[in-house]
């Protein structure tokens, strides 16, 4: 089973959950463009490749299955496929492995020192309008798969109108999005949809075992039941301890949890804490860290919602080149004065041991 590809070797969904959604788009195979949408992580990458090998497989079992064996299906598992074209921004072509950095910065998509582009540049889908109006290699169609298509700015955007309205030959787009809100109007109307719901628990907690998972229900839960981010915070070294003992470290000024983090993941953890917090306050039970629950009631509630603030200002420029470490025990020490008496306590302790 290969997540990269979408599909295993017989052809089948890699992600038992989209097996539904795979069967429905045989029913839109008279569309030559296809959106699908829906929670992130719920699959619409996987579900575009494994629809794309189907499309270009040469035997298909039915409408949307490919047979896995054949040479195009080989091709297509092995990214190779000439007639197959995946378009990514630059950041997620490496967190998904399709190239080295080495590799992008020998074609040029990487240059000097700035960071990998998070955006689907208007020269990537300039490009692969040119590569739709060549010759299909193998003389069927051809399939172009853009992910997430939300990252197409306006003027990017703006460059595919034409080849959605009017593809040549026998073309077939594939846009995969989280929110199609955030794509422009003229591009949605282009497009059949095909939306996409997240598994069920059960049906996550299953394949999460599979993926050597053994307690992945605390996993899962920080992840908002998304199986494929459960997976990665379990292979980033979030594991199901360190998890519940965030809340209680963090309410002691500790940020020892977060240690070996991006500023990315420790502020996301963060924030769910304080989303958590929030809950509880308002006497609802916490949705991504259980131990929450076992937490005092933060003193103040205007003290929570200014370290929510604090938390969203840091969120907006993730990306700058902070010191992680001083960041996260900056934002840490800020939510342990949500408990003022625990606080005082620890100074106190801090002013006998240094007299």
């Amino acid at each position: 089973m290969n997540l990269a590809t979408g599909v295993d070797e017989s052809g089948a969904p890699a992600l038992p959950w989209l097996q539904p959604a795979l069967q429905a788009a045989a029913g839109l195979q008279r569309s030559h463009a296809l959106l699908l949408h829906g929670a992130q992580g719920a699959g619409q990458f996987e579900l575009a490749l494994a629809l794309a090998q189907a499309w270009l497989c040469q035997q298909p079992r039915g409408a949307s299955m490919a047979c896995g064996r054949c040479e195009s299906c080989r091709l297509a598992r092995a990214r190779t496929h000439a007639d197959l074209r995946v378009a990514l921004p630059t950041a997620l072509t490496l967190e998904l492995g399709w190239a080295t950095e080495e590799d992008l910065r020998r074609s040029g998509e990487i240059k000097g020192e700035a960071k990998p582009s998070r955006e689907l540049r208007v020269q990537q889908v300039r490009d692969a309008i040119a590569w739709s109006y060549t010759t299909p290699a193998r003389g069927g169609a051809k399939v172009l798969v853009l992910h997430p298509a939300e990252a197409m700015n306006h003027v990017a955007a703006s460059a595919l109108l034409k080849t959605l309205e009017e593809p040549p030959g026998r073309l077939r787009l594939l846009l995969c999005a989280g929110d199609p809100q955030h794509l422009l109007p003229t591009v949605r109307s282009r497009c059949q949809r095909l939306a996409l719901a997240l598994p069920t628990p059960e049906q996550a907690n299953a394949w999460l075992a599979q993926q050597g998972l053994a307690d992945a229900q605390p996993l899962l839960a920080a992840a908002g039941g998304n199986p494929l981010q459960a997976l990665v915070l379990a292979q980033e070294g979030v594991d199901a301890p360190r998890l519940a003992a965030l809340p209680a470290r963090v309410a002691a000024g500790d940020a020892s949890p977060l240690a070996g983090l991006g500023v990315p993941r420790a502020l996301e953890l963060l924030q769910k804490l304080a989303h958590d917090l929030a809950c509880v306050a308002a006497g609802a039970a916490p949705v991504y860290l259980q131990a929450v629950a076992a937490l005092p009631a933060v003193a103040s509630p205007k003290a929570l919602q200014d370290w929510q603030a604090s938390l969203m200002r840091v969120a907006r420029h993730a990306q700058h080149p902070w010191n992680a470490g001083l960041l996260v025990e900056a934002l840490v020490t800020e939510a342990a004065a949500l408990w003022p008496a625990a606080t005082a306590r620890r100074a106190g302790r801090g002013l006998h041991s240094g007299a």
